[in-house]
């Protein structure tokens, strides 16, 4: 029995939670992949997975031996992968998955340097606000903002995201300007939500340096980031969200920064991949890019107004002095 191979099997079996799905991701018959396990638990002497007509389980001494088997597929792929890189470049196809505001706004406008370095990667990206699987999708790595859920993925902090909250000249002109939080009260957002069941999220405001969560009321709530940037534009509530998507409406006067003193807490932004791909070469060279992209950007973490190093739709973000000035007084008039 090749027992590498078993172990390959019974990995893939458990990530994907099935033996059909793992054949077609191995390219395997199915009959071999449950040949495969009946002989590697004759081998081993006790049963490792439960078998129902509806779903897998682990047993215990199962549990214990994917466990082990993870860290000995990595050594392998390690030793295998530090010869390899040694002659080549990392190269293949990559498969990634991106916030789309994030991917169009900062990644793709970027891409081509990535490329330039890479040029035997061959990139597959998928721009989605929904949290996919990334074995059952087959994603080598996905970029998620805000707390992690409990995984048997790795993540790597690459940095954070700043926020604003802001709204259009129209419903400041109508609902007057917030100035505390108290003030939110009698205000109306746009409210966003994730997931088919999830409800809306809270606001986060930082108060004398202590993060404090807000319910906001509205009769308008969206799960995707364009949506709710236009709603915003179009007058239906306050917003809140990463400053760089609303820094050439900032710009051009078409939203007002409410609240500057008390900024949303950043959320951190992370780069998420299991842990059967966490050595591959041409995952760590993509997570080491977006971390350095990241680092360049100041903009992205609110720490800066500036978006010197930064592309984030510059065509909309050159605005004209003379168009800044039209708007002077326009505000003016507003915040008076």
């Amino acid at each position: 029995m090749d027992r590498v191979l078993a172990m390959q099997v019974f990995t893939r079996v458990v990530d994907t939670n099935s033996f059909t799905r793992a054949a077609e991701s191995l390219s395997m018959p199915r009959a071999s992949i449950s040949t495969i396990i009946r002989n590697l638990e004759a081998f081993l002497g006790t049963r490792l997975i439960q078998r129902t007509t509806r779903r897998l389980s682990l047993t215990p001494d199962g549990a214990a031996y994917y466990e082990r088997c993870q860290r000995i597929l990595a050594e392998i792929a390690e030793a295998e992968a530090s010869f390899q890189q040694a002659n080549r470049e990392p190269h293949g196809r990559l498969r990634i998955d991106i916030p789309p505001s994030i991917g169009r706004l900062v990644v793709i406008p970027r891409l081509r340097e990535f490329r330039s370095r890479y040029p035997e990667i061959e990139l597959r990206i998928g721009l989605s606000d929904r949290r996919v699987d990334l074995i059952e999708e087959g994603i080598d790595c996905a970029l998620r903002v805000g707390a992690l859920e409990d995984s048997s993925m790795v993540a790597r902090r690459i940095g954070l995201l700043g926020g604003v909250t802001v709204a259009s000249p129209e419903y400041i002109k109508k609902a007057g300007l917030p100035i505390t939080l108290k003030d939110l009260e009698r205000h109306t957002a746009v409210n966003y939500f994730s997931g088919r069941d999830a409800g809306v999220i809270d606001w986060s405001f930082l108060a004398n340096g202590k993060e404090v969560e807000v319910r906001m009321k509205g009769s308008i709530s969206v799960n995707d980031a364009d949506a709710y940037l236009t709603c915003g534009l179009e007058g239906f509530g306050l917003i809140q969200c990463p400053r760089f998507m609303v820094l050439p409406y900032l710009r051009t006067g078409q939203l007002v920064e409410v609240m500057p003193e008390m900024k949303p807490a950043p959320l951190p932004v992370s780069a998420v991949y299991s842990h059967s791909r966490h050595l591959s070469p041409k995952v760590r060279v993509f997570v080491d890019w977006m971390a350095a992209l990241w680092a360049s950007c100041p903009l992205l973490d609110g720490s800066s107004s500036d978006e010197e190093g930064c592309v984030v739709s510059r065509r909309e973000a050159s605005i004209p002095a003379s168009v800044m000035e039209r708007h002077r007084p326009v505000m003016a008039d507003l915040l008076a």
